[in-house]
């Protein structure tokens, strides 16, 4: 484990990061989290889109009342500290999270203490395959008027849970998500797009996904590659029939789907335009292409 994490205020030894057991988030899962990739490249870590992300996290938690005690240029401050202090020389993951702590015992917490705490640990592939087999999970993803999925709640992520669970007994490396409506949504953890006639397709924000920055940052890159990109509710026939698919997120970065229900996609490989975007993205990521370069946050590390 690393050494040091951020909690409320202080740098702290990673074992003595604690919190009590009668914290209101763990009771009623009032908490709201990020997901930052850094990578390690000539000895610096390349924190992407560092600001973007804790920007998110302070607006999920307005939609929780919950207004984070810090500003977001010292939680940024903070993040580039602790990566440092940390001193891992490989791929890491920045988990910055806000939670209701201890004040008020009872459904709504609005006496309970905000805390905040942020851990950095490594981080290589999160899908642990290449090419992912997903099935359609029998959980859905609720309507925006049921629960907030605009925020990155960890209550809401209950649902994530059950369908990880549900897909990795039953074989697959993954679960995919309709809507309340019966349309695809995204996966457990993951945005998702499908290629047609090599136009990139994506449901749209108000289709009960959380709008992903690694969503964003793939629209931008495929527009700028000269792709047409198309934000729409696509039918689960449409996800069976499409020329290619893939996943997007900070830990997935971007995992292509080879197959569906037992329907390959495509030709079961990963697809032309999924390979160019993807090498694109790396090459991004890695602070090698100058007109991306104000989304990285470079961190030299100590040793």
């Amino acid at each position: 484990m690393p050494k040091y994490v951020w909690l409320s205020g202080s740098i702290v030894e990673w074992e003595n990061a604690k919190v009590h057991v009668y914290v209101h988030a763990l009771h009623y899962g009032t908490a709201v989290f990020e997901g930052i990739r850094g990578y390690y490249v000539d000895d610096v870590i390349k924190v992407f889109r560092l600001k973007d992300h804790l920007k998110r996290l302070v607006n999920s938690a307005k939609i929780l009342y919950m207004n984070i005690p810090y500003a977001i240029e010292d939680l940024e401050k903070v993040s580039i500290e602790l990566v440092r202090d940390n001193d891992l020389h490989e791929n890491i993951y920045i988990r910055p999270i806000a939670f209701r702590g201890l004040g008020e015992f009872g459904v709504r917490g609005l006496k309970s203490s905000i805390e905040v705490a942020i851990l950095v640990i490594p981080l290589g592939k999160y899908l642990k395959s290449e090419k992912v087999k997903c099935m359609i999970s029998s959980w859905r993803r609720p309507p925006n008027d049921v629960l907030p999925v605009e925020a990155k709640a960890s209550g809401i992520y209950l649902s994530s849970n059950l369908a990880g669970i549900e897909a990795a007994l039953s074989g697959y490396d993954e679960a995919i998500f309709l809507d309340y409506n019966g349309y695809v949504c995204e996966g457990s953890g993951e945005n998702i797009f499908i290629v047609k006639n090599n136009v990139l397709i994506t449901p749209p924000v108000y289709n009960s996904i959380l709008e992903g920055i690694t969503r964003n940052t793939v629209i931008t890159l495929a527009r700028d590659l000269g792709y047409t990109v198309i934000e729409r509710k696509i039918s689960r026939g449409e996800l069976y029939t499409c020329d290619e698919a893939f996943f997007t997120g900070t830990a997935a970065e971007i995992t292509p789907i080879v197959e569906v229900d037992h329907r390959v996609i495509g030709n079961g490989d990963v697809g032309e335009v999924t390979d160019k975007i993807s090498k694109f993205f790396r090459e991004v990521v890695s602070g090698r292409v100058w007109k991306y370069m104000d989304w990285i946050t470079e961190v030299k590390l100590k040793s």
